[in-house]
């Protein structure tokens, strides 16, 4: 019998457990890929006391620290979780858990382009992720689909590799951080074609180009070697609406800022939760949010017994 199952091993859940076993918890992370999507990014300049390192730094820095603490750790996907009265049982493979909290920090998942040409290309010239797969076009021309930071963030990782990159936004103008906005906007190699949406990637053995819904330059075909999509994320929220917690319309996570759920006993933090904000330094602090309010609640409520388990 756990205190806690963290769901998911980024760095909100491993900041999570890092605090979750300071106050003397038994916890214990469920997390099938360790690292979370902060792996993908390049440079991470905005998470205090680290003026520059990788997000594979930033994770790895996180989970060592709360190894350090000794959380038990399960390197497997939690399937199926229930409620037993006050208590929830977490199902993996054949094993079953049980926990008197449960904590969702599973993050979120590229969301997809859904175009003709997307599937067939996948990984043959579609990509998600500039940082693992850009070195393989070096020389080439490339595209990133969409308008916001993290495309900003592949759009300048791509320059590192390509001859020539170009941005194809539905909007008027693009949204990063202004540091991103002024990097990309400083790099020759970057063209931003704005209004203008991708409505079929095309090719035969791998990607040559994609049609756009208006035309750039005359023409409605813009040859390229590969595309790298950045148009947003969804809530991985599907364990959690299982369960019956309530999400809002884009699947999120609805929280209070004691980072509850409308479930008592659950929590949320992180991409997965609604806050409009989503950063590494705010999902960790949710995180940590959620396991003081998960030592209140464990230390307040009436003893929780499953089977003839018990917790004290």
């Amino acid at each position: 019998m756990y205190d806690i199952a963290i769901i998911g091993g980024g760095v909100t859940g491993f900041g999570a457990a890092m605090y979750a076993r300071r106050l003397n918890l038994k916890t214990v992370v469920f997390s099938e890929r360790t690292g979370g999507t902060i792996i993908l990014t390049d440079r991470v300049e905005n998470y205090p006391g680290f003026k520059l390192l990788t997000g594979v730094e930033l994770a790895e820095k996180l989970q060592e620290h709360a190894m350090e603490y000794k959380p038990d750790l399960i390197e497997e996907r939690a399937e199926v979780i229930t409620r037993e009265g006050k208590c929830f049982r977490i199902i993996v493979g054949e094993k079953t858990y049980e926990a008197r909290t449960v904590l969702f920090a599973t993050g979120t998942k590229h969301r997809e382009l859904k175009v003709p040409g997307h599937d067939t290309f996948m990984n043959r010239g579609v990509h998600y992720c500039a940082l693992c797969d850009g070195a393989f076009y070096r020389g080439k021309v490339l595209a990133v689909v969409g308008g916001s930071d993290s495309a900003a963030k592949e759009a300048l990782v791509l320059a590192q590799h390509g001859s020539k990159v170009y941005m194809v936004y539905r909007g008027e103008k693009i949204r990063p951080e202004p540091v991103n906005y002024e990097r990309v906007l400083a790099n020759r190699k970057i063209e931003i074609i704005y209004h203008t949406n991708v409505t079929e990637i095309l090719g035969d053995k791998s990607v040559s180009g994609v049609r756009l819904d208006r035309p750039y330059k005359g023409k409605d075909i813009l040859p390229l070697d590969g595309v790298f999509v950045a148009i947003g994320l969804l809530s991985l929220s599907e364990l959690a609406v299982k369960l019956g917690v309530k999400v809002n319309p884009k699947g999120e996570i609805i929280i209070n800022r004691k980072s509850e759920t409308n479930i008592p006993g659950v929590y949320a933090a992180g991409d997965v939760a609604d806050t409009e904000f989503k950063q590494a330094i705010t999902g960790v602090a949710e995180g940590v949010t959620a396991t003081y309010h998960a030592y209140k609640y464990v230390s307040e409520s009436e003893v929780c017994a499953t089977g003839d388990q018990t917790a004290q």
